[in-house]
């Protein structure tokens, strides 16, 4: 799989490059703001730009109509543009909400011992999504280099685009490089030793997904819920994550430790032993951190095209 992602990421870049580089017709926006150096709200009742025209703007975009600098566009294409803009924004809402998920629910720890195949696929098919129609909608705004670094429109697109291709380009390394990494180190964890001792780190490698036995720990001993039809995927109401000590959060909970203590006992949970991370988990973990940053940013230059 990491050979074939390469090759579409790679042919993503080189369709995203030769659309930028097509020359083409111009919105009014652009073509405005580039004469008169006036801001959005001159032509366009939204401040952010786009949509209805005012007096003035309809005058402008008439004139660039008699001048053939922008002519008037079919229903099929401003349909098209809507329905590409739609599906590029309802990928990133579902991306970046996977990146939040991971991040501030599940914690990157999660993913620690081998990147979930559930959330590599949304992260992929999403890069490659967005990559595609993001393209189709510059195709549209952007009419030369120019406009994209002369313009406020263009610089703030420019800086997002800079951010996604470094976002793909982390993804592309962690998925090539990072991953067979941490996967191997799953395969080393897969089971307990030879004494039935885990420490939290082993432990996190049962965490009931794709397979794995879901075991958790509570007061010292370590529990099998695999079979368990209130653990299913290693989830146990929706709250507690199988592959952790879950001793302070199971005394929380409604029933009492009878219920816990009738499950299997399968080891112990031992203290881990000092150790510096290695390299790629640290890399991971950086890389983890960088996006769920950029994730931030791009959502502010979102907020400063419309409002800012």
């Amino acid at each position: 799989m990491p050979k074939k992602v390469l090759q579409q990421i790679v042919g993503l870049f080189l369709f995203m490059s030769f659309v930028m580089l097509l020359p083409h017709q111009v919105g009014a926006t652009e073509e405005y703001a580039k004469q008169t150096a006036q801001a959005c709200a001159i032509c366009h009742f939204d401040p952010g730009g786009g949509g209805e025209l005012t007096t003035a703007g309809k005058a402008f975009a008439e004139s660039l109509q008699i001048k053939k600098v922008n002519p008037e566009r079919g229903t099929f294409v401003k349909v098209f543009r809507l329905a590409i803009g739609y599906i590029h924004f309802l990928t990133a809402i579902f991306w970046f909400g996977t990146i939040l998920y991971v991040h501030l629910i599940l914690k990157p720890a999660y993913a620690a011992s081998g990147l979930p195949r559930g959330e590599l696929r949304v992260g992929i098919v999403s890069m490659i999504v967005i990559g595609v129609t993001g393209s189709i909608l510059t195709y549209y705004r952007v009419s030369s280099s120019d406009t994209l670094f002369h313009t406020r429109f263009g610089i703030l697109l420019t800086i997002k685009i800079c951010l996604y291709l470094v976002m793909v380009l982390s993804a592309l390394f962690v998925i090539t490089v990072i991953g067979p990494r941490l996967k191997a180190k799953r395969k080393e964890l897969l089971y307990p030793n030879s004494t039935g001792e885990l420490t939290l780190e082993g432990l996190a490698s049962y965490d009931g997904i794709e397979g794995r036995p879901a075991y958790f720990a509570f007061e010292g001993k370590i529990y099998d819920a695999t079979h368990s039809l209130l653990w299913k995927q290693g989830t146990h109401m929706g709250r507690h994550n199988a592959g952790n000590d879950l001793t302070e959060a199971l005394n929380l909970a409604p029933h009492g430790r009878e219920k816990v203590t009738a499950m299997t006992v399968v080891g112990e949970l031992i203290a881990s032993s000092p150790r510096k991370a290695p390299l790629h988990e640290r890399v991971f973990f950086f890389m983890a951190h960088m996006n769920l940053t950029l994730v931030f940013i791009i959502i502010l230059i979102l907020s400063l095209w419309r409002w800012g």
